[in-house]
């Protein structure tokens, strides 16, 4: 017996050593992104973008700009047999679906043309590349400056001494180790991860930060 199934166990391991390649014509997924979203008449007009994009076209373009410019991953090169590779579009598309919509890698491998590790390194550069690009305008702690300037917007608006509006929200944890459940447990049987934010008036997020829902309070 063990003749017999030692053969087919390593044709089985050969097997699953080989990665399949298959050819997606990346070149489509371009054009048909293209068409669909940026083209002179796209066939999805600007609200359903904001809607698909959770930004409008214009922030969308000037971050595909300024990754293409200045991360060589985003930029459209050819590979070693002149064909060119995923467009910045492509890539930033992939990049933005799963943050907007938390989708699994592969969800956008029929309308990219992108496989399951391409949309991980997408993923990847994009935050990186927007961390080293936009923050030190964006990602960083209010100044005096900016202190001074909402405490005035604030007062204006009726609420002196008030920088902001908070708000938190509930994610739920569906890997959560069974010996921290309780911990990030609150009221349903479900762990939960609190998400609290600061935003000002013109949506400029000032703080934001997760923490445990066994320790949120009402007051």
């Amino acid at each position: 017996m063990r003749r017999y199934i030692k053969p087919f166990l390593e044709a089985q391991t050969d097997k699953q050593r080989k990665r399949a390649y298959i050819e997606r014509n990346r070149e489509e997924g371009h054009t048909r992104l293209w068409n669909d979203y940026f083209a002179e008449n796209p066939t999805y007009e600007a609200h359903l973008f904001r809607r698909c994009f959770r930004m409008n076209k214009e922030l969308f373009m000037s971050i595909v700009y300024g990754l293409s410019q200045n991360v060589p991953f985003f930029q459209h090169k050819p590979d070693a047999t002149g064909r060119l590779g995923l467009s910045p579009l492509q890539k930033c598309t992939a990049a933005i679906r799963m943050l907007a919509y938390g989708s699994a890698a592969d969800a956008v491998d029929e309308y990219l043309r992108l496989g399951e590790s391409t949309e991980l390194s997408c993923l990847h550069h994009f935050t990186d590349g927007i961390i080293q690009l936009f923050g030190d305008q964006y990602l960083r702690r209010p100044t005096p400056e900016d202190l001074q300037r909402l405490l005035d917007i604030g007062e204006k608006r009726g609420f002196p001494g008030m920088i902001g509006s908070i708000d938190c929200m509930h994610w739920r944890w569906k890997n959560c180790p069974t010996s921290w459940k309780g911990q990030y447990t609150r009221g349903s049987s479900k762990p939960t991860i609190v998400l609290e934010v600061v935003a000002s008036q013109d949506l400029w997020i000032w703080h934001a930060c997760f923490w445990s829902s066994r320790y949120l309070k009402r007051y």
